[in-house]
């Protein structure tokens, strides 16, 4: 809305990061989360290395890179920014935290459970699905509350895949707003009512977090009960 003007606000950019964060929630948590069960139960050999090293890299990327390369893999073949690129770039910089923290707390369940279910008949398979990860299920979701927490945040992967949008933006292959770059835009803007603005959508950002993972505490504690009993 420009400067003076009566009316404007943020909904169109909360609904956009809400957005973004879903498809960048169903790209990268599936993804992150079998292939962290993959590598720690089943991976044996070169390949799980491999995996392993590659996720580190990846976890290592600066999110510019990252928002560079899904620039030339989805914007530049479809000639315009899109909500769609933008989870694209989000859910690939999930993927390497998913995977690593699923691996480290299916490594912690104690070795018991694995060698109880095992003397009792059975599988590798039924092991891992019944037994493993039920018992490592309050760390993965942990994992993925941090997962989500980093990349709601990021701004520079947005910039060359969603862009942003002043208006609402009503399908997937359109550029979207979003709180990141809203805050980004208005920050340096040289109006003192965008000013204004940019805190307002950074105090909403940083709630989001706060009651995502408050409610993500509950989920986990309420989770711990039936394993304790």
């Amino acid at each position: 809305m420009p400067v003076g003007m009566q009316g404007g606000g943020m909904a169109n950019a909360i609904v956009g990061s809400v957005k973004l964060l879903l498809l960048a929630s169903l790209i990268g948590i599936p993804i992150g989360v079998l292939g962290g069960i993959y590598v720690a139960e089943f991976g044996r050999g070169v390949f799980p290395a491999i995996v392993r090293y590659t996720t580190d890299l990846l976890n290592g990327v600066p999110s510019i890179v990252m928002g560079i390369f899904v620039y030339t893999l989805i914007v530049l073949p479809q000639h315009h920014f899109s909500t769609l690129a933008g989870g694209v770039a989000l859910g690939i910089m999930m993927i390497p935290i998913a995977l690593r923290s699923t691996e480290e707390f299916l490594h912690a369940v104690p070795k018991t459970l694995r060698e109880g279910a095992l003397a009792l008949g059975s599988s590798k398979a039924q092991t891992v699905a019944r037994v493993i990860v039920p018992a490592a299920v309050p760390g993965i979701v942990t994992g993925i509350l941090l997962d989500v927490a980093r990349v709601a945040g990021e701004t520079a992967p947005l910039l060359f895949t969603s862009f942003g949008n002043q208006f609402w933006s009503h399908g997937w292959n359109e550029p979207t707003a979003s709180l990141p770059v809203m805050i980004f835009n208005y920050a340096i803007s040289p109006y003192e009512d965008w000013h204004r603005q940019a805190w307002a959508a950074g105090f909403v950002l940083l709630s989001g977090v706060f009651i995502t993972n408050i409610i993500a505490r509950v989920i986990v504690s309420a989770r711990r009960s039936p394993l304790r009993s």
